[in-house]
């Protein structure tokens, strides 16, 4: 195992999951069903406080110098995501059960495995705020979109490459698997429980 085939094993592994949470219906439901470009970036927003307030106390708490090096620089990308966006609505819900698993999160490998996964599921999340800012004529919010998406895919990478050091044996790439596993799994079942009590039923993709 390295962190490159980790994540095509994800993609594989869960490839209906993350394609649901990647489309029209992951938004709709990430906006309580406002679709309207304020809850957008209010729900924008709330993933980035929520994100850097985590990344933050890893990058505080983590032993390893190169995994506590990268947990900063996502927490600062965080931050600067949040001010990219603007929003006067925001209410940050740290209770997001793909943060509540990320938050368990004790060792090292569980943790990048963890960041790693989370990229996956935001990357293609900010793939459809770009679509709903595009289709809204909005290409200033689009652009920004655009470059919050970049900045996952690049932790994605980095996150792949960490892992490949932070990995000494197969017990150790067990563990980030199934921390990895668990992340998208967190991510897609509140995405079917928030659906589902809206009356919305989630199994088709749009």
């Amino acid at each position: 195992m390295n962190g490159n085939r980790l994540i095509e094993t994800l993609r594989d592994d869960h490839e209906t999951a993350l394609s649901r949470l990647g489309s029209s219906k992951a938004l709709y439901a990430l906006t309580g069903g406002e679709m309207d470009a304020p809850a957008v970036r209010a729900a924008a927003s709330d993933e980035a406080e929520t994100a850097a307030r985590l990344f933050e106390e890893w990058a505080e708490t983590e032993d390893d110098g190169d995994a506590a090096g990268l947990f900063s620089v996502v927490a600062d990308a965080e931050a600067d995501h949040r001010a990219a966006i603007e929003s006067d609505e925001a209410d940050p819900d740290t209770d997001r059960a793909m943060y509540e698993t990320l938050d368990g999160f004790e060792r090292t490998e569980e943790r990048v495995a963890g960041l790693l996964a989370r990229s996956l599921v935001v990357s293609r999340l900010a793939g459809q705020m770009v679509g709903f800012f595009v289709g809204s004529a909005d290409t200033s919010s689009a652009d920004a979109f655009r470059s919050i998406r970049d900045d996952y895919d690049d932790q994605l990478d980095r996150a792949a490459e960490l892992l490949d050091s932070v990995c000494d044996d197969d017990a150790a790439w067990e563990r980030a698997q199934a921390a990895a596993d668990a992340v998208v799994e967190a991510a897609y079942d509140q995405y079917v429980e928030t659906l589902e009590s809206m009356g919305v039923k989630p199994k088709n993709v749009c």
